[in-house]
């Protein structure tokens, strides 16, 4: 299955269970590892928990497996690896903390390119 109808199905889950400012980034051409990334937020590691789940057993309905998940223990971070995209499910401080949409954005023409203001 492409990258887009996994970023849907992913999306969908997500939103039935009610994350938090579900964002999707187009990273091809920045990364080498997936096309795409989905981040979302819980609102308790419980709920963090329970958004990865259900990302999980969706795609899974779908016959799809993941190549990995990360941090569902903890569940302040729970990766779900789907090959061209990979699905970051957070708590508000841990987004807030790591910026990953600000870190994948593509620089702007007219921003510096080596970190220098």
């Amino acid at each position: 299955m492409e990258g887009k109808k996994i970023v849907e199905l992913v999306t969908e889950a997500l939103e039935d269970i009610k994350a938090v400012d579900v964002q999707v980034i187009d990273v091809k051409g920045l990364s080498n590892v997936t096309d795409y990334m989905v981040i979302a937020s819980g609102t308790s590691r419980r709920h963090v928990k329970a958004l990865a789940e259900g990302v999980l057993v969706e795609l899974k309905s779908k016959g799809l497996q993941p190549k990995g998940t990360e941090g569902a223990d903890a569940a302040d971070w729970v990766l779900v690896d789907m090959g061209d995209v990979v699905v970051h499910v957070m708590m508000p401080d841990t987004r807030a903390f790591y910026d990953l949409e600000k870190l994948w954005q593509p620089l702007s023409d007219d921003e510096p390119q080596d970190g220098t203001e």
